[in-house]
């Protein structure tokens, strides 16, 4: 059958305004949308947008506080600096390319960019109120989704500053709910970068004196293996130290702007330490004998910085990376020579990961040929016949499932795919890692398969699977097991979860039925709403995945599969939440669980 022709012509060519561009292609200028689960969903990137704005005046010396409150959806943002002047309030929040952003005279080092943000945010919203005060005198505008409905001039004693007020367009986030401690999260870093500014937020004021060294305190706590070294200047900031975990982890900034994906300046900022340390060493250390367990920030100025994007999560300009690294390297040098006891612990730590990795490479190399001599085949693998080709972009519909014992392998064994389903059995419940080093891969059998059949020692590049799915029961043990897995997953091999391929398979935890129908329920209300509907119900509670006969799991892994996808919202938490969760903290956790313990009632059908 011939494909349907469309007549291309003149009348097919649209030119949208401004204001309909943002609305029609909103990702283009504040990324995901989202619902507000996410740190980095749209609604947040609306208030920094504003924040921003009132972050600049005081960067340019004007306006020690910013208030910000938020109310049942409803974001307020006041600062105290010069106003926007009157005569140009509506042009300054509704046309593009308005602003004085691009006049270095009034903003130097300003964290908003391309006189676009504020605009958005307009366009955005359900509602935007910006009142400018100046001189004893305001202006104030109303607008609704971006077009202009009233506006007011007129006298009122109040400090000079803007104050802007939104509320997000239900239209375009759906279902969204603000959360605290993500808005919490990004008014510290401000502060952090910010020296002496202070942020209300809905009465609770944050500040900081010492910047991105209060940013690591609050990070790392007493896992810093040494003091803090830090440094600040007019154009760039560093702080660092190093831990015992087995990754490193860095904040980086430009003009204040958070860039969550780096870019030129934090790779500088990486090669520059390297070198120091070497330098300060006299010594050849390569680079992951230096990073491993490395915690550091940076925060850079630059008058025309040059992102890859609107929202501005990256930093582009590669001619300022050979004067950064010189510049990283004399500060490190610096820091190192002034402060000889935290050198000689950085230096025995940097030492200590090199005589690991050597050891490490020899293990793996004895569990290789042990491997190889045993068998070719992995015992607890029931293999698919697809497999992911991440080069070739095929064999995404393949997955694998990780279960615990026999009974629940052999019934989804028996009723899966074997074309695109993979099943791993576990022997038992896996070793708790997040307190051991690499070598325990290579020395605890399940894991090292668990590693071989994945293919994910080195990286993702060779994962045999588009899906990593934790099917455990959802009893305590199998939450048990199930936390063990994703703390190797996070410890070990940290990608296969940022990159979003583990998953969870969700399985009724109870069947409500009699002779005419049946109902599969994955949560305690809905079992209660099923038995409203069935008279004298019979009420089966699946206490594991063995108990579910394969006709019925057939159900719960073919088209209609449940799955929650495992994901990680700030990567920067990740570390002390597993250190109090799986690490050697007994009396704490124990405290913990102590006071927020819950006892309910045994269910009576």
């Amino acid at each position: 059958m011939a494909p349907k022709k469309h007549n291309y012509d003149e009348s097919k060519i649209k030119t949208l305004s401004s204001l309909e561009h943002i609305r029609t292609r909103t990702g283009m200028y504040i990324g995901r949308l989202g619902d507000g689960s996410h740190y980095d969903d749209g609604i947040y990137v609306l208030v920094k947008e504003v924040v921003d704005n009132a972050v600049d005046e005081f960067i340019m010396g004007y306006g020690r506080q910013v208030d910000v409150s938020l109310n049942d959806g409803q974001v307020r943002v006041r600062d105290h600096g010069r106003g926007i002047p009157l005569g140009k309030v509506i042009d300054c929040v509704s046309r593009i390319n308005t602003g004085a952003k691009y006049n270095d005279d009034v903003f130097q080092f300003s964290v908003g960019l391309n006189g676009v943000g504020t605009k958005a945010v307009n366009a955005l919203s359900e509602r935007f109120i910006v009142t400018s005060y100046r001189d004893s005198q305001f202006f104030r505008a109303e607008f609704t989704r971006g077009e202009l409905k009233s506006q007011k001039r007129g006298k009122q004693n109040a400090d000079d500053g803007t104050e802007i007020e939104f509320e997000p367009d239900p239209a375009i986030f759906k279902s969204f709910r603000f959360r605290d401690e993500y808005l919490l999260r990004r008014f510290r870093l401000y502060t952090y970068l910010n020296a002496g500014l202070k942020i209300n937020f809905n009465g609770t004021v944050f500040s900081s004196e010492n910047g991105l060294k209060d940013l690591l305190d609050e990070d790392i706590g007493e896992e810093a293996l040494y003091p803090i070294l830090h440094s600040r200047e007019k154009m760039i900031e560093i702080a660092f130290t190093h831990t015992n975990r087995l990754a490193e982890d860095h904040y980086s900034f430009v003009n204040g702007q958070y860039t969550s994906d780096g870019g030129t300046h934090l790779s500088a900022f990486r090669e520059g330490i390297l070198k120091a340390i070497n330098d300060v060493a006299k010594a050849k250390f390569e680079g992951d004998d230096v990073r491993e367990g490395l915690v550091g920030a940076i925060a850079i100025r630059l008058k025309d910085p040059v992102f890859e994007s609107q929202t501005k999560n990256k930093l582009g300009n590669t001619e300022i990376r050979t004067e950064l690294v010189a510049k990283v390297r004399e500060i490190v040098s610096t820091l190192l020579h002034k402060n000889s006891e935290s050198t000689e612990r950085l230096l025995q730590k940097v030492q200590e990961t090199q005589r690991l990795r050597r050891e490490l490479q020899d293990v793996r190399k004895l569990a290789r040929e042990r491997s190889a001599a045993i068998s070719i085949r992995i015992p607890q693998l029931k293999d698919c016949k697809v497999h992911l080709n991440l080069e070739k972009g095929t064999g995404k519909e393949s997955m694998i499932f990780i279960t615990e014992g026999m009974s629940a392998a052999g019934s989804i064994t028996s009723c899966r795919d074997p074309n695109v389903q993979a099943v791993f059995t576990l022997k038992g419940k896996p070793l708790n890692v997040w307190d051991l080093n690499r070598t325990i891969v290579y020395k605890n059998d399940e894991i090292f398969n668990l590693m071989r059949t994945l293919n994910v020692e080195e990286n993702l590049q060779n994962l045999r699977y588009g899906k990593v799915i934790l099917a455990t029961d959802a009893d305590v043990d199998g939450l048990h097991i199930r936390n063990l897995l994703i703390t190797c997953f996070l410890r070990f091999f940290p990608d296969l979860v940022t990159a979003g391929y583990v998953f969870i398979l969700e399985t009724p935890l109870f069947r409500v039925r009699d002779k005419r129908q049946t109902f599969y329920c994955y949560s305690e209300a809905e079992r209660d709403e099923a038995i409203r509907k069935i008279r004298n119900a019979e009420v089966t509670r699946f206490k594991g995945l063995g108990e579910i006969s394969p006709s019925e799991f057939k159900a719960f892994i073919g088209a209609g599969m449940k799955l929650t996808q495992v994901t990680v919202d700030d990567g920067h938490a990740v570390q002390p939440l597993l250190q109090f969760y799986m690490g050697k903290n007994t009396p704490a956790r124990r405290e913990f669980i102590m006071d927020h313990l819950v006892v309910e009632e045994p269910f009576v059908a």
